[in-house]
């Protein structure tokens, strides 16, 4: 517990910083005015700023007031501001957050569990066709753009659903609209799911296997597995049991510092299903001159980059006994 407060106190301090430098240069580069020049007839300066002053966002008052009311609004109250439309950031944030948790878990969970399996299988087979067969696809695969994937995904699933007569593959939104009860509700969120995390887990799980793959075959050599296979242990065994616990390490830390790159970074996926998550949030918030969303999204991000970097310690504590001991 030591270590871990240790550790958090750290990421708190640059999560403080971060998030303060991110709201100065959000305040440079985006400018609020910029959403009202398309309306006719064009409102005069005056006019924006009364409709921007309620919202913290008037460009004629100073910079260092607008920071300050908008700290002590957060460190109070945990109140992020409004964005120039009206809307609470902390209601989009927290709806937002949700529904990406949904396909990056999954999705992460899958990516690194196939990954993992399919690196002990073919490691233990070195340049057998199991090997070379994986290999080859997993390549294939790592070179296909994410849009490109995505597309494919909806145009298969399209096909599958005309040949099959039935709309069982959904390929946009969240859920339906007409779908009420408990089970009902659950059954169409988990059909409405299938095909983004499908997606993710197809593009997440190479980086996976090649990199682990790499690394087992590092090991799987070493005196301690050999020791374990003169005991008694088969290769595959003393693969599993032994190499692959020493190996796991940089794919633990791999897996901690992707899930926040993943939550913002899911912005194809998101838009070409319909998914209203983190992804297509930040491209809003930068494209509406959301200087309040833009901030609270660098500031979620960082929080999720300061979790996973504690968990990657956590994780290469459990798995190195040398660390542990020291």
């Amino acid at each position: 517990m030591r270590y871990v407060m240790r550790k958090a106190g750290g990421w708190i301090l640059m999560i403080v910083v971060a998030t303060n430098a991110t709201y100065f240069l959000a305040s440079w580069f985006l400018d609020p005015r910029s959403n009202f020049k398309e309306l006719r007839p064009a409102p005069s300066q005056e006019q924006i700023s009364r409709a921007l002053a309620p919202y913290n966002l008037d460009p004629g008052t100073p910079l260092v007031e607008r920071w300050w009311h908008w700290l002590t609004s957060v460190a109070l109250d945990f109140d992020w501001g409004t964005s120039p439309t009206g809307v609470p950031v902390n209601g989009e944030v927290g709806y937002r957050a949700l529904v990406s948790a949904e396909l990056v878990i999954t999705a992460t969970v899958l990516s690194v569990v196939i990954g993992v399996a399919l690196a002990v299988y073919t490691a233990a087979r070195q340049y057998g066709a199991a090997d070379r067969i994986s290999q080859a696809i997993s390549i294939a695969v790592f070179n296909i753009p994410a849009s490109v994937a995505a597309l494919a995904v909806v145009f298969v699933a399209i096909w599958l659903n005309q040949h099959a007569g039935l709309d069982f593959l959904y390929v946009a939104g969240e859920n339906s609209p007409d779908v009420e009860g408990l089970l009902p509700t659950i059954g169409d969120r988990l059909l409405h799911l299938l095909l983004p995390t499908l997606t993710l887990t197809l593009m997440g799980y190479v980086g996976y296997h090649l990199t682990q793959r790499s690394l087992l075959l590092d090991t799987v050599n070493a005196d301690f597995v050999r020791t374990a296979q003169a005991t008694g242990l088969t290769r595959g065994q003393a693969v599993r049991r032994h190499a692959l616990r020493a190996s796991l390490i940089p794919t633990a830390a791999s897996v901690a510092f992707s899930v926040p790159a993943v939550f913002t970074g899911a912005v194809i996926t998101e838009t070409i299903f319909g998914w209203n998550g983190m992804g297509r949030y930040f491209i809003q918030t930068i494209s509406k001159n959301d200087v309040h969303g833009a901030v609270a999204t660098a500031a979620f991000a960082a929080v999720l980059t300061a979790v996973g970097a504690i968990l990657a310690d956590i994780a290469t504590v459990f798995l190195d006994p040398r660390v542990r001991v020291s």
